[in-house]
Formats: structure tokens, C-alpha cells, sequence
């Protein structure tokens, strides 16, 4: 028996154990037994997968197929023509949305992102956020009171896991991240 014909034979018992019956007789395997069991089925199809891709590529696993070439993206800059365009939300919306918005004038595909988590390293750095530690031990970001002048607010929200405090950014406050991209931007970029 061949290597691939021994990986085969393997292969038809683990396809038999897949679908609840015993490879030795033919016979339905007990409801009650361990093998019905669905996480050990998703397994018995996991690996039976696996050696059917050995078994069509000769006896080894091909991983050069399976596996997208990295390409590797751009650094973020914005385009100029974006620096006019960014549209100012009336009411608070979090540096999340904010980051969305100023993403979508690149390629994703061709250039990095600019994280929420950059324009808030930025906002720490400038005074305006500060890292406070609050009753459960954690520790968030808040507006310092010079963030709080700014338009830098926070609101408690419900969400899946209770109650937490969002940072939101007024008008004033998207209106000061815009005008201060570039300086974002080059401390993005500077790390």
C-alpha cells in the first residue's frame, strides 16, 4: 500500500466517523455515543478536509495556495483634495466615526488606515484626553477640562455588557481633529 493510498483509507474511516457510522462494520454508531457528538463531527470533517487536499496535491498540504500574498500597504496620507471635504456631524459623534470618516477618502487597499486609537494618543499627547482609573480597576480615556472646553464630552451609554461612558466630539472638537490632521498624521507616522 502507497502513501497516499494509506492516506486515503484513513481518510474514508474519519468520513465515516463524521457522518455517525462505524468505519470497522457499516453499522449507524448509538445516538448516545461520544462520536455523535456535533463539535467531535465538525472535527472528523476538519481533518477529512485536510487529507483530501494532501491526497489531490500528491502527499504534502500546498499552504502557497491557501495562503494571500501579504502585500504591504502604503503608510496613511491623506489626499489633498480630501482636506476640503470632511463634513462636520451637528451632533457628538465618537473618534471611531471620526477616523471612518477621514478613512474613507484613501484606498484601504493600497494605504493603512488611521486608527481612532492614533487621534486619541494624539489628543493625550496634546492635554485634551487623559487616562483615568475608574471603579472596577479599569481605565479609560476622559476629556481634561481643556478637552471639555474644547467640545470633548463624554455620555453614558447602555451597551452589551451595561453601562459605560462614551467620548464624544462636538462640532468644535471634529472641527479642531480636521484642522489638525497633519500633526496626527506625523505622530502616526513618527512611531
Amino acid at each position: 500500500m502507497t502513501e497516499l493510498e494509506k492516506i486515503e483509507y484513513a481518510r474514508s474511516f474519519i468520513d465515516k466517523l463524521a457522518n455517525g457510522i462505524n468505519p470497522l462494520d457499516g453499522s449507524p454508531v448509538p445516538e448516545g455515543d461520544i462520536v455523535n457528538n456535533v463539535r467531535l463531527s465538525r472535527c472528523f470533517f476538519y481533518v477529512s478536509d485536510i487529507l483530501r487536499r494532501v491526497i489531490e496535491n500528491g502527499g504534502t498540504e500546498d499552504r502557497k495556495r491557501e495562503i494571500r500574498p501579504k502585500t504591504r500597504r502604503a503608510s496613511f496620507a491623506l489626499p489633498p483634495e480630501a482636506r476640503g471635504r470632511f463634513q462636520i456631524s451637528q451632533t457628538p459623534i465618537s473618534v471611531s466615526e471620526i477616523a471612518n470618516h477621514i478613512n474613507s477618502f484613501i484606498n484601504a487597499e493600497e494605504m493603512r488606515r488611521l486608527s481612532a486609537a492614533t487621534i486619541s494618543n494624539w489628543l493625550l499627547g496634546a492635554g485634551l484626553l487623559e487616562v483615568v482609573s475608574i471603579p472596577n480597576g479599569s481605565r479609560r480615556k476622559v476629556p481634561t477640562h481643556e478637552g471639555g472646553l474644547l467640545g470633548i464630552i463624554t455620555e453614558e451609554r447602555n451597551g452589551q455588557y451595561g453601562t459605560y461612558l462614551a467620548v464624544l466630539f462636538k462640532p468644535q472638537a471634529q472641527q479642531f481633529i480636521y484642522d489638525n490632521i497633519d500633526a496626527i498624521i506625523g505622530s502616526k507616522n513618527n512611531k
